[in-house]
């Protein structure tokens, strides 16, 4: 996703950033056990739920127990420094079990298995296979060679693969929300960023493929998908970036009318879609959010900096003023719409103006939560080859407090204009905190908290919001098993 380094307020349960994922595949019972760990973003999650399925058919099933695993595989993520420490930690970990348990295979995938497959391989030993995000169907070949012995490659990226073909094994038995898949790769180059290099070149899968894909998601009982993509708004299939038809046999379809044969799926399927460029999103993408119910009205719009000079040296495409009159379409077709966003504090040669310029958009836009984030450099990128990370870490600390405070107090504006309201929320189980309390989100994706009462999870009802803090809505409800319609 369009994120970078350091810190984040409020839904950081989101996409459980740097944290593993062991959950257990439901209903699949397999001779041979895996065990998988995910970090970093949505992407690499939704990856892990395709690699299950690619390996269940070859008889495998997954486990949450990692001694009992006959192969475990951390599915990674190169995005932040401190992801690949964890990741890291965990490997040797592993290590240490492989003394006792010398048959035991271990494999890094994604990101971070592309760009340290050397390391990682003949210079550390730490793992047997190393497999990159576009070569997860030859997972089986690759355990396979190493039981003979040999260490396992395939890094190689690709222009077509987007494993549209596949059905993704979901490791969230009972679950309520899901991962979607849509698009593959990036074409954006940021500079700061190291997914082109580690993701490849963008392509968009089937329209017809991910449809289908939401039909079986809400018989299973998934009440809300989350469309995925480096870029969703750059969606398009059929069509080259300039717009070109590439197969005058098939129909194209762009973003909008993508949303638009999700959102006619189901109305009780609420769809949500991560991550937004602001450089790509149009009018039409806007209004058709306006005009479904089920399409939440949120968007994720990651500015990264307030200043134009910064924004051209990140190679983001866009100004602050053309980031600013994207906020005021969004305003004007989706007047109660709420926003996030990413930003990174401290990078290469900002001033102390520029940092103001970034808490002023802040403050003029009044973001409803955000992704913070202190600048690190990241190998391969434009930004380490091309500038100097000159900015010293206690200033970009400073500036990271800085706007962490803006945010949290901009947060909690968000949420104390939602009292009093009653709002729809989608019932996703028991709150975490406490065993009398059940937890939900509503469209604006803020976490709503409520007593327990005779509801299940997956079940729509109608909360009236008494109370909040900057990251979550307190309520009760006022009506069961609404109809979202």
């Amino acid at each position: 996703m369009d994120k970078s380094n350091n810190a984040d307020t409020k839904q950081i349960d989101e996409t459980k950033q740097g944290e593993a994922l062991m959950l257990e595949t439901p209903n699949q019972i397999g001779s041979k056990r895996l065990y998988i760990e995910s970090y970093g973003c949505a992407m690499n999650f939704a990856d892990s739920e395709v690699v299950a399925s690619i390996l269940a058919k070859d008889g495998f099933s997954t486990t949450q127990n990692v001694e009992e695993a006959d192969v475990i595989l951390l599915n990674t993520c190169s995005i932040r420094e401190n992801a690949e420490a964890r990741v890291r930690k965990r490997l040797h970990d592993f290590k240490k079990q492989k003394k006792s348990q010398p048959e035991l295979v271990v494999g890094v995938l994604g990101c971070m298995a592309e760009r340290l497959k050397q390391n990682l391989l003949d210079e550390e030993k730490l793992v047997d296979i190393v497999a990159g995000p576009d070569s997860y169907r030859d997972l089986p070949n690759l355990i396979e060679e190493v039981g003979t012995g040999q260490k396992a490659v395939n890094v190689l990226l690709s222009r077509e693969e987007t494993y549209a073909d596949i059905s993704p094994v979901r490791l969230d038995k009972g679950g309520v929300s899901a991962f979607v898949s849509i698009t593959r790769g990036c074409d954006n180059m940021c500079s700061f960023c190291v997914v082109p290099f580690t993701r490849g070149r963008e392509r968009s899968r089937d329209p017809q493929t991910i449809v289908q894909e939401c039909i079986t998601l809400f018989e299973a009982g998934y009440r809300e998908v989350t469309l995925l993509g480096q870029n969703v708004d750059s969606y398009r299939f059929n069509m080259s970036s300039k717009g070109e038809i590439k197969d005058p046999n098939l129909p194209t379809t762009n973003f909008a009318q993508l949303l638009e044969m999700v959102a006619a799926v189901n109305p009780l399927l609420r769809i949500r879609f991560s991550t937004s460029h602001p450089k790509d999103l149009t009018d039409e993408v806007i209004q058709t959010i306006a005009k479904h119910k089920n399409i939440c009205n949120y968007i994720h719009l990651p500015v990264q900096s307030g200043n134009s000079e910064i924004l051209h040296k990140m190679n983001r495409g866009y100004t602050r003023e053309w980031y600013l009159e994207r906020i005021a379409s969004i305003r004007k077709f989706i007047p109660d719409a709420a926003i996030s966003t990413d930003i990174i504090t401290g990078f290469c040669g900002e001033t102390e103006a520029q940092h103001n310029e970034t808490k002023t958009l802040m403050e003029d836009v009044k973001f409803d939560f955000a992704y913070m984030y202190m600048y690190s450099e990241r190998p391969k990128t434009l930004a380490e080859r091309k500038y100097e990370d000159d900015i010293p870490e206690a200033v970009k600390n400073k500036r990271l407090t800085e706007i962490i405070e803006i945010q949290r107090h901009n947060s909690l504006l968000s949420n104390q204009r939602q009292l009093g309201q009653i709002q729809e929320v989608l019932v996703e189980g028991i709150s975490k905190k406490s065993a009398d309390e059940m937890v939900g989100r509503n469209q604006y994706n803020t976490k709503v908290v409520f007593p327990k009462l005779d509801v299940k999870a997956g079940d729509y009802v109608h909360v009236q919001i008494l109370n909040c803090t900057s990251a979550t809505l307190i309520g009760e409800i006022v009506s069961l098993h609404t109809t979202n319609v």
